[in-house]
């Protein structure tokens, strides 16, 4: 092979393979065109974290606290936002930190008419021994890339885009989350969308990512615990062969004509089903969680739906919450990850078997489920002293000290802050 030469990959489309796998292939030619292995002489340049330029606001902002941040209908951000362009001809651009402001879009941008956006959600932590960490920030930026593969957009290294987030809580952390306030969080939203102004459906040749931090709500303290109510027999939040694991807003916006009808009626969130079935999938945003006794031999169950059908998002938390119950509850309690009807768990509750219930994602973190509505029946879950039952309480205090730095433990990332 003559030096400089690009290996070329197989054609997209194999005779001999199977239709069925036309999405994953699509994936697949995707990435290892960014990986500069398609037919060609020149490799678009890759996200590079290291020519990171810093472009400093002249007027830095008051920093509200939490209440007053939370109080209003805008999102209050951080000085600071970071940006990359990518066009089709030329890769990634040199990511800049500048201040945080308005994205300049034409009207025929791609993700104004086709839905090409996706995004992520995690969060920064003061912690009460002064660090400011992030929780497992590779995973997101491995799901990231896992959504922006999907609906065609760019694919990027993760490890680049975790550099980043990094880069931007080293600058604001400081003002923004600073040690005088151990115990509190930003809410931090890497995205990406389509950005080439041309109508038509096709895969974007430009693309923006971008990086803000803001405040947000604390949602795991909800009085009474989380109120679910089933969704509509009419309605289904994703479906196999889709898109439902990945993190892109055509997963959300539908998902909120019932939302907002389940709020009108009293509850939270809506805990949708599937199918025929009524396969228990997701709690609002959130991965859903419940804690039964098995029939046979009466031994507690952690069970929650598998990600092997791609209905479910694979959640950051979910994840944690499956590991260190393995890890730490594994002698007293099975994790199982499958699927089960909301019948089930009607079953469950009629039969004496439920024990707990509760939601997990990066916006409610852990949060105990303690009613759910189901075609004009309930089952009510046991809240234990009013913070859920001693399952969900465990799991949300190992986490919350890992993210608080009261456990050193390598899913907390500490950031290396800038001097101010």
């Amino acid at each position: 092979m003559a030096p400089g030469t690009i290996t070329p990959i197989s054609p997209l489309h194999d005779a001999s393979a199977s239709d069925v796998d036309l999405t994953s292939k699509a994936i697949e030619h995707k990435l290892q065109k960014t990986n500069g292995t398609t037919n060609g002489t020149t490799k678009p340049a890759e996200l590079d974290a290291s020519k990171l330029t810093y472009n400093y606001t002249k007027n830095p902002r008051p920093v509200p606290d939490e209440a007053t941040a939370v109080a209003g209908t805008e999102t209050i951000c951080s000085d600071h936002m970071i940006t990359a362009k990518w066009t089709a001809s030329h890769g990634w651009s040199a990511p800049e930190l500048k201040p945080y402001g308005p994205l300049s879009l034409m009207p025929t941008a791609s993700c104004l008419h086709y839905a090409t956006e996706c995004f992520e959600g995690l969060k920064a932590y003061r912690g009460l021994d002064g660090k400011l960490r992030l929780f497992r920030p590779d995973c997101n930026a491995r799901r990231l890339l896992a959504s922006s593969t999907r609906i065609s957009l760019p694919a990027f290294p993760p490890s680049e885009l975790e550099r980043l987030v990094l880069a931007l809580m080293a600058a604001d952390g400081p003002r923004w989350l600073p040690r005088s306030r151990p115990g509190s969080f930003l809410y931090l939203r890497p995205a990406m969308i389509g950005t080439q102004a041309q109508l038509g459906v096709q895969a974007p040749s430009e693309a923006l990512l971008f990086v803000t931090a803001s405040f947000m709500r604390r949602l795991d303290d909800v009085p009474g615990g989380m109120r679910l109510h089933t969704s509509p027999e009419d309605q289904v939040r994703a479906w196999v062969g889709g898109f439902g694991y990945a993190k892109v807003g055509a997963n959300y916006g539908p998902s909120l004509l019932a939302t907002q009808e389940a709020k009108e009626r009293g509850f939270m969130q809506v805990l949708w089903l599937y199918g025929p079935e009524a396969y228990c999938t997701e709690a609002g945003a959130s991965n859903f969680f419940v804690v039964w006794r098995d029939r046979a031999t009466g031994r507690p169950q952690l069970v929650t739906a598998p990600l092997d059908d791609r209905l479910i998002l694979d959640g950051v938390t979910r994840r944690s919450v499956l590991q260190l119950a393995r890890e730490r509850l594994g002698d007293e309690l099975e994790v199982v990850e499958r699927r089960y009807t909301i019948d089930e768990v009607l079953e469950a509750e009629s039969e004496g078997r439920m024990v707990e219930s509760f939601a997990a994602g990066t916006a409610y973190f852990v949060t105990p489920v303690s009613l759910i509505h189901h075609r004009g029946k309930e089952v009510s879950f046991d809240m234990g002293n009013g913070e859920g039952g001693k399952y969900t309480q465990a799991l949300k205090k190992w986490m919350k000290d890992i993210m608080y730095g009261g456990e050193d433990h390598p899913w907390g990332v500490v950031v290396q802050e800038e001097e101010q």
